[in-house]
């Protein structure tokens, strides 16, 4: 029998002979990857675990919301920290950690640094 001919009860059957587990998991409200310099945001995502030799695999599928967090702010936002500090009149130090400490939110940094 060809896989592409099999319907859904007789593959998992195959895979469950050959030790694989499959489960979807249900009610997912959030998944959050962080790196050093990204995070993905993935609000109400389908997600699909697969086990096989002792090692669990995880399927995302959904459209991230993916944001800069801390670090410096990448070279592309040179140019925001130039008009945050026409904005605000501040320092480009000042501009830099209100960036850093909004994770590069431009509206919040200048509120922050305008509130001050």
């Amino acid at each position: 029998m060809m896989p592409g001919k099999m319907n859904s009860r007789q593959l998992a059957q195959m895979m469950k002979r050959f030790g694989i587990n499959v489960k979807d998991i249900d009610n997912v409200e959030k998944v959050i990857i962080q790196t050093d310099t990204k995070e993905y945001i993935f609000d109400s995502a389908e997600v699909t675990v697969m086990e096989a030799q002792g090692q669990k695999t995880f399927q995302i599928v959904g459209d991230p919301v993916v944001k800069t967090r801390g670090g410096e702010p990448q070279d592309a936002q040179k140019e925001d920290i130039k008009l945050i500090m026409e904005q605000t009149g501040k320092s480009e130090a000042e501009v830099r950690k209100a960036l850093k400490e909004t994770n590069g939110d431009l509206a919040e940094a200048i509120l922050k640094l305008t509130q001050k």
